[in-house]
């Protein structure tokens, strides 16, 4: 009996993703996962010798791998990342919005308009624009995931920024989601809890990374869900640590 996802039935196979912020963390993680997978990526950074540094190490899965520069906060720059993509791949079959901001542990009183602004303009406007500029790309039966995080339901203390702007992200996925539905255009959650990546260096360099989600296990279960059909009105996927709570 041929396996569900051989090579040869893997529905991901061949597949053009996009992925923002994919030089390391959940992004990488993601596009490594997806490239597995047999899909073909456009990996994009802030730094273009991150995205390319990316885009090395994951040519050895055999697909086209296109390193793109671009801070999703620049309107014109995320135009010209999608008028590239238009041209060299005519289409967008996945996109993860996964670029994102953290910040410093601020309180309120004390937060600078120049940290909640580009919190926000990360994290909520950088979704929008790369959203709205794909959107020409993909057909009937294209994905969208925009990475949110427990934060969107869960206030954590002097993390105002980061907590509004991923809770606008996910009523942002709600809306588009809703807006996409007679299209085709499947729209999708991924809300992971608590992952050892380097963010946690900004603002708790001591956190328990052994009780933390891996990056890649996120991954594996957001690729998990890109396999399945489309089912139900709402698709969110969390993830939590399975041992212990931080």
């Amino acid at each position: 009996m041929t396996p569900l996802h051989s090579s040869q039935t893997d529905p991901l196979k061949s597949k053009i993703a996009v992925i923002t912020g994919a030089s390391r963390g959940i992004g990488f993680a993601i596009a490594e996962a997806l490239a597995a997978a047999g899909s073909n990526l456009v990996v994009t950074s802030r730094k273009s010798s991150d995205a390319e540094s990316a885009a090395e190490k994951l040519a050895v899965h055999g697909v086209r791998v296109l390193p793109l520069q671009c801070d999703v906060r620049d309107e014109v720059a995320v135009e010209r990342m999608f008028q590239a993509i238009k041209d060299d791949f005519g289409s967008v079959d996945i996109l993860v919005n996964n670029a994102g901001h953290s910040q410093p542990l601020v309180p309120i009183e004390k937060m600078s308009t120049d940290l909640w602004q580009d919190t926000l303009a990360t994290n909520l406007t950088g979704t929008f624009l790369c959203t709205r500029a794909a959107l020409p790309l993909m057909r009937q039966g294209s994905t969208i995931v925009n990475n949110i995080s427990v934060a969107a339901y869960q206030a954590f203390p002097s993390f105002a920024a980061y907590n509004v702007s991923k809770a606008g992200a996910l009523a942002f996925t709600n809306t588009l989601r809703e807006e996409l539905r007679d299209r085709g255009i499947r729209v999708m959650a991924l809300v992971p809890g608590a992952t050892d990546t380097e963010i946690w260096e900004q603002f708790w360099p001591e956190a328990p990374r052994e009780k933390m989600v891996a990056a890649k296990d996120v991954a594996a279960v957001l690729v998990a869900a890109l396999r399945m059909p489309a089912v139900g009105s709402v698709e969110e996927i969390k993830i939590r640590p399975a041992v212990g709570t931080l």
